[in-house]
């Protein structure tokens, strides 16, 4: 039996820089949100998917399509995506093994990279697992149950690369020759993703 991976997406971010709910952004025939969590249920290498909300909730519940994956709340998540965790990490499915975390503002995360880092875990070693991109680290991230007590109790942002960095014997890097998956923060930057779907078709 192979080991249990949850996907956790993280979609409670404030879109403080937009001035509306970036993750209701109109990408690839759906929303930001709805595109990365499409990407995470079409990666066979994830068990569940866990889409975490905290600011317009219920909004984005009424206009994202979220497929299977479970929906949970961060009622505090202006405290940042360490708050997410411990929502996410307390809606797992009870087999659970380790976590992905993927980033709901990211969507050139797609499901061979989401299965490969799945894949690569689940035979090699290292409690912790992430992507590297040209030798740049990002997302998807992934981290073994053991872990999950340090991350609940982790804070702030950025919260998961502080146990990366303070763990890196636990490491395992994942090489992708492929373009880092920029986050969308600014309108810049949707601007950019969408031109450059624009240019592929």
């Amino acid at each position: 039996m192979r080991d249990f991976i949850s996907g956790l997406v993280l979609g409670a971010g404030a879109s403080s820089r937009f001035g509306q709910p970036k993750q209701l952004l109109p990408f690839r025939g759906t929303t930001l949100l709805g595109w990365v969590i499409k990407q995470a249920e079409q990666a066979t290498g994830l068990d569940e998917v866990i889409v975490v909300l905290g600011r317009a909730a219920d909004e984005i519940r009424e206009n994202v399509v979220c497929g299977n994956a479970k929906v949970v709340e961060n009622p505090v998540f202006g405290e940042g995506c360490a708050s997410s965790y411990r929502a996410g990490i307390e809606a797992l499915d009870p087999r659970s093994d380790a976590i992905m975390i993927l980033l709901g503002d990211q969507p050139g995360v797609d499901p061979e990279t989401i299965n490969r880092v799945a894949d690569e875990w689940r035979h090699g070693d290292g409690q912790i697992a992430l992507a590297a991109y040209h030798g740049r680290k990002g997302h998807p991230m992934l981290f073994a149950k053991s872990l999950f007590d340090q991350l609940v109790g982790l804070h702030g942002d950025k919260a998961a690369w502080k146990l990366v960095d303070a763990n890196p014997e636990l490491v395992r890097v994942i090489p992708f020759e492929r373009t880092f998956p920029e986050d969308i923060n600014t309108i810049e930057d949707f601007q950019r993703a969408t031109d450059h779907d624009a240019r592929q078709m």
